[in-house]
């Protein structure tokens, strides 16, 4: 079997797309861009693996431009200036550290074992069912939750600890956070909010890390044109998910994330028979 040509920019905008969509909210961007290069016939396909990291850079600029005062905030702290702002870079960094240090450990073992369509499959339907447990803990947290400047560095580590369950492909790094910002005692947007600038040192760690080590493979599977075109798409679209998704959750809940996590792997899990 032939390998697969260069990465056209329809299918590049079609994968920022869904790594835009789905980085931000409880459904799991890695998974959804497995099963998309799997229906694409590009399962295996490494630089197209490297590409989809490297689109993420799309999310993180829809992140910085829509919470750019709380960066503005934890330069002023990192200055000396601000406490709320230095707390807040303080629990980001401490939140982070457990993500690093077990990603370098388990990458290996995970990208043979974890990256393919039945393993993200039962990863969705899993993270369905929990999501549905934990309904009652949002409506909880709706009344009686904090907010993020409340939150300390060891509450922070907590929702780090959590963070390191979505790398299992399918999990949701979101969806983690989120429940682990509900856990601690966050009000769901503060969650949410959390879980988005969390986001930011894993995914720039991530990206950096691709850039560097397969910045040729990347370069000999998509051209440029086209990963700028998939870099573009995904940072409008997450920027309007990420909007969208706070919202809703600051007004309904998690459920029909869930039921939608739990359909999806039943379909997926049907065409692999």
């Amino acid at each position: 079997m032939s390998a697969p040509g260069p990465l056209g920019p329809l299918e590049a905008a079609l994968l920022g797309l869904v790594e835009g969509l789905t980085e931000f909210i409880p459904v799991s961007s890695t998974g959804h861009l497995i099963l998309a290069s799997w229906l694409l016939g590009r399962t295996g396909d490494p630089g197209l693996a490297a590409y989809e990291i490297v689109i993420q850079s799309g999310a993180i600029l829809a992140v910085l431009g829509l919470y750019r005062e709380r960066f503005v905030q934890m330069l002023r702290g990192f200055a000396g200036r601000d406490p709320a702002g230095r707390r807040l870079l303080v629990n980001l960094l401490v939140g982070v550290v457990p993500a690093l240090l077990l990603g370098v450990l388990l990458k290996g073992p995970i990208d043979r074992w974890l990256f393919f369509p039945r393993p993200v499959a039962l990863a969705l339907a899993a993270g369905g069912i929990v999501m549905l447990a934990c309904e009652p803990l949002r409506r909880r947290r709706a009344v009686d939750g904090v907010g993020l400047d409340d939150l300390t560095w060891r509450q922070a580590l907590g929702v780090g600890l959590v963070q390191c369950v979505a790398m299992w492909p399918g999990t949701s790094r979101s969806l983690a956070t989120i429940l682990g910002g509900l856990g601690v005692g966050l009000r769901p947007p503060a969650a949410a909010e959390f879980s988005f600038l969390l986001a930011l040192p894993t995914l720039l760690a991530a990206t950096a890390y691709s850039l560097v080590k397969d910045g040729a493979l990347i370069a000999a599977s998509v051209a440029p044109s086209s990963a700028l075109l998939g870099i573009v798409v995904a940072m409008v679209s997450a920027a309007l998910a990420v909007k969208g998704f706070v919202h809703w959750l600051g007004h309904h809940g998690l459920a029909p994330f869930a039921v939608y996590r739990i359909l999806l792997a039943l379909a997926v899990l049907f065409l692999l028979r």
